[in-house]
C-alpha cells in the first residue's frame, strides 16, 4: 500500500515539482483512488491553468465535483510571478521565457503525479482563462496529440495559425523555437471550447503598445477586446478545419471563476460523457 501524508489526498497542499522546485502545483485526488491497489489505476486528468493572478486553488477547486463524477484527477500548476526575471507576470503565457519551457514543466507535473500515485491518465483535458487561456491555446499547438479537450477562456493576446508571421503573433517559426511543428491533424481531433464573458470589453491589459517588449507587427490585429480576439482565434482555427464551440456568457465581465469556470466544467462533462 502506498503511504501518503494528510495533505496528499483529496484537496492536496501546494507541492513543489521535484524536477524543478521553482514551480509547484495543487491537485485533487478523487475518492475512487485506492492507495492499496497493486496495479496501475486509470483515470482521466483535468488541468486548471491559472492566469496572471495565480488563483491556483480556485482553478483546482472548480473542477472537483466534475472529477468525482467522471473519475478524474485535477491538476492546477503554479508558475510564480518573477520566476526568471523580477516582476515578470507573463512569461508562462508564451510557453517559453528566457530558456525556461513552461509547457515541459507542466508535463513533468503530470508525470510526477502518475508516478507518485501509481496511476495512468487516459484522457487529458485543460482549461485556462485570460493569461491561462493564452497558455492553453499555445500549449495545444505543441501538444494536441496528447490532449483530449481544451477550454480556452478570454485570452487577451492570441497566436493565430499563420505561417507568414513569427511567434507569438503567428506560427511560422514554431519548429525552430520549440523543436516541433504545429500538428494541424492533431488539433483537428481535439474537442475545443471557447468561452468569454459577453461584457468582457476592457482593453487596458491587452493592447500592445509600440514601446512594449511584446510589440510585433500585427500584435493588435486580432481585435480590440477579448471578445473580438477570441472570435478571431476561433475563426482562424475553423479555417484550418478545427471545429469548436464558442460561448459568450451574458452579463459576465472579465472573471474566470463562477460562470466561466462552470461553463468549462459543463463542456468537459459533455465530452467526457
Amino acid at each position: 500500500m502506498r503511504k501518503f501524508g494528510r495533505y496528499e489526498l483529496k484537496n492536496t497542499a501546494i507541492a513543489a515539482l521535484q524536477a524543478d522546485p521553482r514551480v509547484s502545483y495543487a491537485a485533487y485526488i478523487p475518492t475512487r483512488y485506492d492507495p492499496a491497489a497493486q496495479t496501475t489505476q486509470r483515470f482521466d486528468l483535468i488541468i486548471g491553468q491559472h492566469g496572471s493572478a495565480r488563483l491556483v486553488r480556485e482553478y483546482r477547486n472548480g473542477f472537483v465535483d466534475l472529477a468525482e463524477r467522471r473519475r478524474a484527477f485535477v491538476l492546477s500548476p503554479l508558475f510564480p510571478v518573477g520566476l526568471i526575471e523580477p516582476g515578470d507576470v507573463d512569461g508562462f503565457k508564451r510557453l517559453e521565457f528566457r530558456g525556461l519551457r513552461y509547457d515541459l514543466l507542466l508535463w513533468a507535473m503530470v508525470e510526477e503525479i502518475e508516478t507518485r500515485y501509481g496511476v495512468a491518465f487516459d484522457r487529458i483535458l485543460i482549461h485556462g482563462f485570460s493569461g491561462g487561456g493564452q497558455f492553453v491555446h499555445r500549449f495545444a499547438y505543441l501538444h494536441a496529440h496528447r490532449l483530449f479537450a481544451v477550454s480556452i477562456g478570454a485570452p487577451g493576446k492570441v497566436t493565430l495559425l499563420d505561417d507568414t508571421r513569427d511567434w507569438w503573433v503567428g506560427t511560422r517559426d514554431v519548429e525552430r523555437r520549440f523543436g516541433r511543428p504545429v500538428q494541424i491533424d492533431a488539433l483537428q481531433k481535439l474537442r475545443v471550447h471557447f468561452v468569454v464573458g459577453a461584457d468582457d470589453i476592457e482593453t487596458d491589459e491587452i493592447t500592445v503598445e509600440r514601446d512594449s517588449p511584446l510589440w510585433m507587427d500585427g500584435a493588435n490585429e486580432a481585435g480590440i477586446t477579448r471578445n473580438d480576439r477570441i472570435r478571431t482565434l476561433a475563426a482562424n482555427w475553423k479555417q484550418h478545419g478545427i471545429e469548436s464551440e464558442l460561448e459568450a456568457l451574458p452579463g459576465v465581465a472579465h472573471r474566470g471563476t463562477g460562470p466561466v469556470m462552470d461553463a468549462a466544467a459543463a463542456f468537459f462533462d459533455r465530452v467526457l460523457g
